[in-house]
């Protein structure tokens, strides 16, 4: 196992057990007590993969994840915080972040978001701020959208939902997974709160929303980004 694990953490004893518990699965693993030597040692040492804590002395997690995806760093980002606000989880998927995990965790928790994260990789997909599919423009820092020349306005929800999509081309995401990333689970419990925003997001980027191109219902499943250009599609 040759992956890099970068470890932004500024508690001492929090920062010891991760690096600890990720050495001995076989990772080589990077260390920064702060936010600025972790962004620092993330332009010197491009890791695979950078575990980040939120809430840092000089520069907090969320804007060590948005200076990492200004500047084009291409690895996976899963967040370690003790803030667990829907409003947390949303900003930090929209700053560039890729997965979000509250404290406390489970050690085996830990470890699955991590595999799950180095498996998908980030080799093929856009590391500009632009990301572009079939018609539609999509600023990724900026949260703006654009169809057709003509900026489309989302919701931030949806906004969010569209990353998560676009992180994840060809993935099926189960609607308890948007609810837990998006939303909190707490906050909202139903599943049909996914569904109607799959639908407000359809008929802001989808030629026909009747027929979705790019947003495939997997019936049973969840919802699943086609990053080729199709005409086949199901619709609610």
């Amino acid at each position: 196992m040759n992956e890099r694990l970068l470890v932004v953490e500024d508690e001492v004893s929090m920062r010891t057990v991760l690096e600890d518990c990720l050495a001995r699965h076989g990772y080589r693993v990077l260390t920064a007590r702060d936010g600025e030597e972790g962004l620092r040692r993330a332009g010197e040492e491009t890791p695979d993969l950078i575990l980040l804590d939120v809430m840092m002395p000089r520069l907090d997690g969320f804007t060590v994840c948005r200076e990492l995806r200004r500047l084009g760093f291409a690895g996976r980002i899963l967040v370690l915080t003790a803030r667990g606000r829907t409003e947390d989880r949303v900003r930090g998927l929209d700053l560039g972040a890729d997965d979000y995990l509250v404290k406390p965790f489970s050690r085996e928790e830990l470890l699955a978001r991590v595999r799950a994260l180095l498996r998908r990789g980030r080799s093929d997909q856009p590391t500009a701020r632009e990301r572009r599919f079939g018609n539609v423009r999509v600023d990724v820092p900026g949260q703006r959208v654009w169809k057709d020349g003509r900026e489309v306005e989302l919701a931030p929800k949806e906004f969010a939902m569209l990353r998560l999509f676009l992180d994840h081309p060809s993935e099926v995401i189960s609607r308890e997974r948007f609810l837990d990333l998006v939303w909190g689970v707490t906050a909202y419990p139903t599943t049909r709160t996914v569904d109607r925003h799959v639908v407000s997001l359809r008929q802001k980027i989808e030629d026909d929303p009747a027929r979705p191109v790019w947003i495939q219902t997997v019936h049973g499943a969840g919802y699943r980004f086609e990053d080729s250009n199709r005409d086949a599609g199901a619709g609610e």
